[in-house]
């Protein structure tokens, strides 16, 4: 691949993560930067060496130079900015989720379609490295049959800003909900969910949501499989995790329960005792170009004070991978993995979910347009 496409970075505390990234891949070019805050736009734009700041998202879209825009905005602007983006011609990577209502999914499917742009959710889950190796061993065949999948995704919010506080923990689901759907890459057809515990009356108030925790089964379309996941972000003891477990007929492998421990690979048919293995699981840089490999590497984070590697551990090295899959899929003119369509299922199977748990555990079915059809 000889092309260079041209990015603007739109949100620059989480999303200046992805600068370096960008800057040494050898088909992108950080054209552009996007902050709200003068002194801070103009910070990032020093240290990184940036040649276009804007404070204005408007004037982002105007500029004919760039090819697509990277958004790390707040929750509540992925799903307008990526429409506004789309309206003006430019390709869209966006942070998750995709967006928190169906109509909002709906509108960018859509969108996508009409234009014939790209979309791509950028869900680190799966590429990280706990996902490329289950994967890995999937695709291989030592799983066997896959018989059950689940996730969780634990978090304690106290800290964060203030928007979390009106977010619905399902809302914010994409971290459990991909890596089951996407290791068989399958979508959900349906949901059963059920609310547990209670959060404290401000958090109540805001959020608009009530329960503490809230826990989900997804039927997958087309096969015999289901998943569980849970989620909450509030007003419960746990330390952080997000966990993926598979159960298959030859191999089992289990997320550690304490972050930086080993995960547990179970193989079957094996003497008791010696089922449970303890594994370190590899990085997979070679996947990538040469130069943005060392990106896989904590030591590479840019600020490791931001409470998303503090809370996560660098996301599993998976921004380089997310870099390099939606330039490929521009330069390739294919779709990214996730396109518009699974992004929209990922993302509505908690919004489903939520509005099941609201009506006691009903079944929810997906919306057509997120079924691929």
């Amino acid at each position: 691949m000889s092309k260079t496409v041209n990015v603007a970075m739109i949100g620059l505390g989480f999303g200046a993560e992805f600068i370096p990234i960008y800057q040494a891949h050898p088909n992108t070019n950080v054209l552009a930067i996007c902050r709200r805050n003068e002194a801070e736009l103009q910070k990032s734009g020093e240290q990184f060496g940036i040649p276009k700041r804007y404070t204005d998202y408007d004037d982002v879209l105007a500029d004919q130079e760039i090819d697509f825009v990277h958004i790390n905005s707040p929750i509540p602007d992925h799903a307008w900015m990526s429409l506004k983006a789309l309206d003006a011609g430019k390709h869209v990577m966006c942070t998750v989720p995709m967006a928190t209502t169906i109509d909002e999914c709906r509108q960018i499917v859509e969108k996508v379609k009409e234009t014939g742009l790209k979309y791509m959710m950028a869900e680190t889950v799966v590429y990280s490295r706990e996902f490329l190796f289950i994967k890995k061993m999937f695709e291989d065949g030592e799983l066997g049959k896959i018989q059950h999948l689940a996730a969780s995704h634990p978090q304690d919010m106290d800290g964060w800003p203030s928007y979390w506080e009106k977010m619905i923990p399902m809302h914010y689901a994409t971290h459990v909900v991909s890596p089951c759907l996407g290791l068989v890459n399958g979508l959900a057809e349906y949901v059963s969910c059920f609310g547990s515990g209670t959060v404290r009356d401000d958090i109540a108030q805001k959020s608009g949501n009530s329960f503490a925790v809230e826990t989900c089964h997804i039927k997958i379309k087309d096969t015999d499989l289901t998943a569980h996941i849970w989620r909450f972000l509030y007003d419960v003891a746990r330390q952080y995790r997000e966990s993926f477990d598979v159960y298959g007929t030859k191999k089992s492998f289990e997320w550690t329960l304490i972050e930086n421990e080993p995960h547990v690979l179970h193989t079957a048919k094996k003497p008791e005792p010696e089922i449970p293995e303890k594994i370190e699981v590899p990085d997979f840089a070679e996947l990538l170009p040469e130069e943005i490999r060392r990106f896989t590497l904590p030591e590479e984070i840019h600020d490791a004070g931001h409470l998303s590697f503090v809370q996560g551990g660098g996301h599993g090295g998976s921004h380089p991978h997310l870099v390099h899959e939606f330039t490929s899929a521009l330069i390739e003119d294919r779709d990214p993995w996730p396109n518009a369509v699974t992004s929209a299922n990922w993302t509505c199977v908690g919004i489903c979910a939520h509005e099941s748990a609201s009506q006691g555990g009903k079944i929810v079915p997906l919306p057509e347009f997120t079924l691929g059809q």
